[in-house]
């Protein structure tokens, strides 16, 4: 009976003794395998809301910068758009006469601008053209593929020659001489390309695309151009007169010939 009393009593002493029972569970969290005791719930949802919290427009801290402020409104930036072209100037009749001392006559020449529709450029043109090309008709031509195009003012009846050196034999060289301020390459600088042999003084020049020559500079009168006739538009020649050119002996035909060496001259 004692021996009963004081074993119970002998066990609740160890009880209440300060670390009695926390020895096991000690000995078994440093166990392997052993589960460890989890933290308290209100320290783990304090961790996750500091990992997903971030600040608002209005808590973020300033920048120093006054462009980085500029750039960190916290507002979408507008798109850039492209700046409109500027509006084109108008062409008015006495845009460039208001510098020419016209006198008398500076309405008579905005009414003819007005009347012909025509800038002062083109104006000044048209009556240049007429005055010192009188007697002259203005022809248009070029290649066969319309990569070269060009003007040319000569008469309407055409002086032409039929040169029988060796190229011009081969490619039949008929052409008329003019003196190259009537001449105007309007289109297809980048589409000729030049041909020369023996003295290189004859530029034989002609389209890289369809091959034809519609004018070159001949040997005869290198201060001019040769038109080729047969690639002018229809509509401008009225009669044509064909001259032959002795050049397989080029020397003596030209000091024979009495005006060849001056149809290149204004």
């Amino acid at each position: 009976m004692r021996q009963t009393r004081s074993n119970a009593s002998s066990e609740q002493r160890r009880q209440k003794r300060p670390g009695a029972s926390r020895a096991p569970a000690a000995a078994a969290a440093s166990a392997p395998g052993a589960t460890r005791t989890r933290r308290p719930t209100g320290q783990v949802e304090n961790r996750s809301l500091a990992a997903s919290w971030k600040p608002s427009a209005k808590q973020r801290p300033r920048l120093s910068s006054p462009l980085a402020q500029e750039a960190d409104t916290g507002e979408p930036e507008p798109a850039l758009l492209p700046r409109p072209p500027p509006p084109p100037t108008p062409v008015t009749t006495t845009s460039s006469v208001a510098t020419l001392d016209l006198g008398d006559q500076r309405e008579r020449w905005e009414t003819f601008q007005k009347r012909q529709k025509l800038t002062f450029e083109g104006a000044a043109k048209l009556l240049l053209d007429t005055f010192e090309y009188q007697g002259l008709v203005k022809h248009t031509g070029g290649c066969h593929c319309g990569a070269v195009r060009f003007e040319v003012w000569a008469s309407a009846d055409l002086h032409i020659f039929d040169c029988n050196c060796s190229v011009c034999k081969k490619k039949q060289n008929r052409h008329f001489i003019v003196p190259a301020s009537h001449f105007k390459l309007l289109k297809g600088a980048e589409s000729i390309t030049t041909y020369t042999f023996n003295t290189h003084k004859a530029q034989h020049t002609f389209c890289k695309r369809c091959g034809v020559q519609s004018f070159y500079t001949p040997r005869s009168n290198p201060g001019g151009f040769g038109i080729a006739p047969h690639c002018l538009d229809e509509g401008t020649v009225r009669s044509v007169v064909i001259e032959e050119f002795n050049g397989s002996e080029w020397e003596k035909a030209m000091k024979e010939h009495k005006t060849i060496k001056n149809m290149s001259k204004e």
